[in-house]
C-alpha cells in the first residue's frame, strides 16, 4: 500500500521518521511518498485533504477533525518546549497588544499559544519561522514568535525574551505543552490507521538505539544547524509522549482545543 506521507525538515520530525522512510524497520506491505515541508506549508494542505498521514500543528486540529484522526505516535508535546516571543530590547508585556508581532503562520501551535497569552494583539505579520529573528534585528517588526532550533540560537544575536508562551500555558493550566501531532486520514481503515501508528512508534524506538548517534537522514535536513543543537532538539521536542501520548498528552490535547474555541 502506497501513502503520503508529509511532516518538516526539523531534526525532531526526521528522527522519528528516519526508520520508517529509509527502511531501516519492517515496514511491512507499506511504502511512502514522502513530502518535507514547513509545518504551516502542511497545515494548509491538510485543509485541501493532501496527504494521507501528516505532521501538523495541533492548533489546526479543529479545522480538520472530521478528516484527519490524531496517531498515538510521532507527536512533539512536552514540557518547557514552548514558543518564545522574542524581541531587541526588553518591552513591558502591556504594550504587546500594540505592537507589530512576526507568527510563524496563522494556524501554528505557536500562533494559537500567543493568542491564548494576548487576545487582544492584532497586528501579526505571518512569516516563515527561519525568518522571523532577522525581521526583529532588522526592524521589520516589533517583535517575534520564534519555534524550533532559533529556542537555542536568538540570545546569540542578541535578542532577549519577553515571554515564554509555552511557560504561561503550562503554568496556567497544568498541561504540557502539545506543539503537534502525526494526523491520519480516517478515510483510511482503522486496522491499517493502527498499523501505521505502531510503525512511526518503533521507528522512532529505532532511532533511539543509536541515539546520541545522528543519521545522515536527520543531518542533511537541518539547515547548518550544528550537531549539538540537533541534539538539543531532539531532547527538547522528542519523549515518551512522541512514542505514546497517553492519557496525559491527550488530556494536554484536549485542554488546547477548547481554550482554542473560546477565542
Amino acid at each position: 500500500m502506497h501513502l503520503s506521507l508529509g511532516f518538516s525538515p526539523c531534526p525532531n520530525d526526521t528522527f522519528i521518521f528516519d526508520g520508517l522512510v529509509n527502511k531501516k524497520i519492517d515496514t511491512r506491505e507499506f511504502s511512502f511518498d514522502t513530502h518535507l515541508e514547513d509545518v504551516e506549508t502542511l497545515n494548509n494542505w491538510a485543509l485541501q485533504g493532501k496527504l494521507d498521514i501528516t505532521k501538523l500543528s495541533f492548533a489546526v486540529y479543529l479545522k480538520v477533525k472530521d478528516q484527519y484522526e490524531l496517531l498515538n505516535s510521532g507527536s512533539a508535546l512536552g514540557r518547557g518546549c514552548g514558543p518564545l516571543l522574542i524581541a531587541k530590547k526588553d518591552i513591558p508585556l502591556s504594550e504587546i497588544d500594540n505592537l507589530t508581532v512576526a507568527i510563524p503562520g496563522e494556524n501554528t501551535t505557536a500562533n494559537l499559544l500567543f493568542s491564548i497569552a494576548f487576545p487582544n494583539a492584532k497586528k501579526k505579520k505571518v512569516m516563515l519561522f527561519s525568518e522571523i529573528e532577522n525581521a526583529v534585528i532588522n526592524g521589520d517588526v516589533d517583535a517575534g514568535v520564534i519555534i524550533h532550533e532559533n529556542r537555542f540560537t536568538y540570545q546569540l544575536k542578541g535578542l532577549v525574551k519577553l515571554m515564554d508562551m509555552g511557560e504561561f500555558w503550562e503554568k496556567t493550566t497544568g498541561n504540557p505543552i502539545p506543539l503537534g501531532g502525526i494526523f491520519i486520514k480516517k478515510s483510511i481503515p482503522a486496522p491499517i490507521r493502527q498499523q501505521l501508528d505502531q510503525l512511526i512508534h518503533n521507528s522512532l524506538q529505532n532511532s533511539y538505539a543509536s541515539y546520541p548517534q545522528l543519521s545522515e537522514y536527520v543531518t542533511a535536513h537541518a539547515q547548518e544547524m550544528d550537531e549539538s543543537v540537533m541534539r538539543q532538539h531532539i531532547d527538547l521536542y522528542v519523549n515518551q509522549f512522541s512514542l505514546d501520548l497517553g492519557a496525559e498528552g491527550k488530556a494536554a490535547v484536549t485542554a488546547l482545543m477548547e481554550a482554542a474555541e473560546k477565542l
